[in-house]
C-alpha cells in the first residue's frame, strides 16, 4: 500500500543535526542545504505568467460565483499598476500602507508595489475599526511608517479612519474614493506599462525590503519587522523542500488568514506564488454570523491545502460533525491540513481526525511550523507523520535553531537567512534582540520530544515570557497547560487564560463556547457569564473536565482548580486577541482585571466553579 509519509518525493525524511556545547545549549540544524532561491517574489509571478498564464491564480467571490485572474491577467494589471506607481515618485523606502481586508485589488496593487520595489506594510484592519479610541494605535503605526500612500478597499467604510490619521500622504480607494477628500479612485493608478517598470524590477537585491509588518503585540507593543525579498524567498525554499509534494501537485488554496499578519501574508500568500497554486479569498471569519460563508465556500472550492488558526478550527468543527457534506469537500482531495499562530488543544486533532476518517481512506497529514514575525516566519516543519498536537517539527534547510537553558525550560534562539535584519526605525530595540552569537531570541521555549531521538521533532513548551510562578515557587508553563485545559473543557471553552501569578493555586478564566450555552437550550443563549455558572448543568460539565485534567496531570502547575466564565468573547480591536485568533495573555488579564479578582476573592463569589465540588476536598 502506498506510504506517502515515507516516499522521499513527497516529504524530506525527518532528519536533524544535533551539536552539543559545553554551556548546556545545543543547536539543531537541518542536514540538507538550502538550495538555491529566487532574486525577489516578482520573479515568481514573471515565471507563472510564461510558464502557465491560463492557469488561475487569484480569485474572490462576486456575487453568487467567483470572479477570478490567470497568471497572465494578473501580470498584465501588474504591470499597469507598478507603472502608476512609479509615476508618483514615491521616495526610496516609504511603504504602501494597506488599510483594509483582503481583496483581489490589495492583492494586486501588493504584486505591483512588490515588482517595482516599494515595500508594502498591511495592518490589522482592527485598528482602523477602533475609532472609539481616535485610532490611537493606527496613528502610532503611521508615526513610524511614514507611508507614501495608503490603500483602503472602500472609501465609505474607511473615511472616519483616514479622518482621525489625518496623514500626509495620498489615500487610494477601490471604490467610493468620493468619500475621503483627495482619494484618488483605484482605476486612476492603472497606466501602460513602460521599460521603467522592468528597470525597477531589474534592480532589486535580496537585501531590498518587500514588507514592514508589525508585529502582534502578544508580547509588548507592535514593532515593523523589516522583511526582505530575500529573506521571504529563502523562507518558501525552505518550505518546498520540507513540503516536496508542493512543487508537482495541484495547490488550490481558500484562506481566510489576513495579510496584516505573517501567517496570511508571507506564508500563505507567497507559498501560492512561489508554487503556481490558486489562491481562493474566503470571505468569511471564524465568528458567529460569519462562519456560513466559510462553509459555503469550501463546499464550492474543495481545496487541496488548508490553512487555519487553532480557533478557526474549533468554530468549523460543529460544522464538519454535523454536515458530511462538507467534510467531504475540506477532507476529499485534501493533501494536507494546517495550524499554526497557537497550540492546537489535542481533542480538537481528535475531532478533525474523526471527521477526516468518515470520508476519505487515506491518513490525514496534519502538518504545522513555528516561527515569528521575525523569521519570515517559518524556523521549524512538521514534514512527517505527527501522532498528536503540540510537535512543532524540526529545523528547516538553512536555518540553526539553540536551545538554551533558561530556568527549568529552554528558550529557542534562531539564526538563518529567513531571520530579520532590524526593526525600522529601532536600533536599540533590533540589537536587543539577537545574542552574542547574532541568533534572534524569539521569547519562546521548546523541547525535545525524546533527547536520544532528536529526529522525531521538537515540542513546544509555551512562551518564557508569559510563565509565571505560584506562591510555592513552582513555575507554570502556560503555553503547555492552555491547550490541555482547552481540550480537558471540549467543547464548551472555545479558549481560555491562565491565572495564578504569586497565588497557591492556579485558576482560569473561560470563554464560553457555543456548546456550553447549548447546555441549557434556548435559555442559556443570553445568559451572561455569572448566570451560566450558576447552573447545575453547566457546573457539571465544566467540573467533568477540571477533573479529568487533574487526575492526568495531578501537579499543582499542571491543572486548574477553579475557574470564571466570562461574559464576552476576547476583543480583538482591544488586542484582547490578534487576528490571527491568539489570546494576548498580558492584555486579556489586564483588561478582564475584575474576573481575576472575583476567581480570587477570600469570599468567593458563588459564580465561581470549583475543582473540590466534584474532587472532594478544599482548594
Amino acid at each position: 500500500m502506498y506510504d506517502f509519509f515515507n516516499d522521499p518525493t513527497q516529504l524530506a525524511p525527518a532528519k536533524v543535526l544535533y551539536e552539543a556545547r559545553a554551556d548546556g545549549s545545543f543547536v539543531l540544524s537541518s542536514p540538507e542545504p538550502l538550495q538555491p532561491y529566487a532574486r525577489c517574489i516578482g520573479q515568481w509571478l514573471e515565471h507563472w505568467a510564461v510558464q502557465a498564464p491560463e492557469r488561475a491564480y487569484l480569485a474572490e467571490r462576486r456575487g453568487a460565483g467567483w470572479f477570478s485572474l490567470n497568471y497572465a491577467q494578473v501580470r498584465q494589471r501588474v504591470g499597469a499598476l507598478a507603472q502608476g506607481l512609479l509615476e508618483l515618485d514615491i521616495p526610496a523606502g516609504r511603504p504602501l500602507l494597506m488599510l483594509s481586508e483582503n481583496d483581489l485589488d490589495q492583492a494586486l496593487l501588493t504584486l505591483a508595489a512588490l515588482h517595482v520595489g516599494i515595500p508594502v506594510s498591511t495592518v490589522s484592519v482592527a485598528y482602523s475599526r477602533n475609532t472609539g479610541s481616535g485610532c490611537s494605535k493606527l496613528k502610532a503605526i503611521v508615526e513610524v511608517l511614514k507611508p507614501a500612500l495608503i490603500f483602503v478597499n472602500d472609501g465609505d467604510a474607511y473615511c472616519r479612519a483616514i479622518e482621525l490619521v489625518n496623514p500626509d500622504c495620498p489615500v487610494v480607494a477601490a471604490r467610493n474614493a468620493q468619500e475621503i477628500p483627495g482619494a484618488l479612485a483605484l482605476p486612476q493608478l492603472y497606466k501602460s506599462e513602460s521599460p521603467a517598470v522592468m528597470h525597477a524590477f531589474a534592480r532589486l537585491d535580496g537585501d531590498t525590503p518587500a514588507r514592514y509588518l508589525m508585529t502582534s503585540g502578544s508580547t509588548g507593543a507592535p514593532k515593523a519587522v523589516v522583511h526582505t525579498h530575500g529573506m521571504l524567498c529563502a523562507n518558501q525554499q525552505a518550505i518546498a523542500q520540507c513540503w516536496r509534494f508542493l512543487e508537482h501537485e495541484e495547490l488550490i488554496v481558500l484562506d481566510w488568514l489576513p495579510w496584516s499578519h505573517v501567517f496570511g501574508a508571507n506564508h500563505n500568500f507567497n507559498l501560492v506564488l512561489r508554487n503556481g497554486g490558486t489562491l481562493y479569498i474566503d470571505d468569511g471569519l471564524p465568528l458567529p454570523g460569519q462562519i456560513d460563508r466559510t462553509v459555503e465556500n469550501l463546499k464550492s472550492v474543495r481545496p487541496t491545502l488548508y490553512f487555519n488558526v487553532p480557533r478557526g478550527y474549533e468554530v468549523l468543527l460543529p460544522y464538519l460533525e454535523r454536515d458530511e457534506g462538507l467534510a467531504r469537500a475540506l477532507f476529499g482531495r485534501l493533501r494536507m491540513l494546517f495550524y499554526a499562530a497557537a497550540a492546537l488543544p489535542q481533542s480538537s486533532w481528535a475531532r478533525l481526525s474523526a471527521c477526516a476518517t468518515k470520508v476519505r481512506d487515506t491518513p490525514l497529514f496534519f502538518a504545522t511550523e513555528w516561527g515569528s514575525t521575525e523569521t519570515s516566519p517559518v524556523v521549524t516543519s512538521v514534514h512527517f507523520a505527527a501522532d498528536k498536537a503540540g510537535i512543532i517539527g524540526l529545523p528547516v534547510p538553512g536555518t540553526q535553531l539553540k536551545f538554551v537553558p533558561c530556568g527549568d525550560k529552554l528558550e529557542m534562539r534562531v539564526r538563518g537567512p529567513s531571520v530579520f535584519p532590524r526593526y525600522l526605525k529601532d536600533p536599540a530595540g533590533s540589537l536587543a534582540a539577537f545574542d552574542e552569537e547574532g541568533f534572534y531570541c524569539i521569547g519562546d521555549a521548546g523541547r525535545l520530544v525524546d533527547p536520544q531521538r532528536p529526529e522525531l521533532g521538537v515540542q513546544f513548551d509555551g512562551r518564557v515570557t508569559e510563565d509565571f510562578k505560584l506562591s510555592s515557587g513552582t513555575w507554570v508553563s502556560v503555553g503547555t497547560l492552555r491547550p490541555r485545559l482547552v481540550s480537558a473543557l471540549a467543547p464548551y471553552a472555545s479558549d481560555c487564560v491562565i491565572c495564578g501569578h504569586d497565588r497557591d493555586v492556579i485558576g482560569a478564566l473561560i470563554y464560553p463556547s457555543p456548546a456550553l450555552r447549548d447546555v441549557l437550550g434556548a435559555d442559556g443563549q443570553h445568559m451572561s457569564g455569572a448566570q451560566l455558572a450558576m447552573q447545575s448543568e453547566v457546573r457539571l460539565a465544566l467540573c467533568s473536565g477540571l477533573l479529568a485534567l487533574a487526575k492526568e496531570f495531578p501537579a499543582s502547575s499542571q491543572h486548574a482548580v477553579r475557574v470564571v466564565i466570562l461574559d464576552s468573547p476576547p476583543s480583538l480591536s482591544d488586542g484582547e486577541i490578534t487576528d490571527k485568533g491568539y489570546i494576548n495573555q498580558r492584555m486579556a488579564l489586564s483588561l478582564r482585571a475584575e474576573a481575576v479578582t472575583r476567581l480570587y476573592a477570600d469570599s468567593l463569589d458563588p459564580s465561581v466553579i470549583l475543582l473540590a465540588e466534584v474532587y472532594g476536598e478544599a482548594v
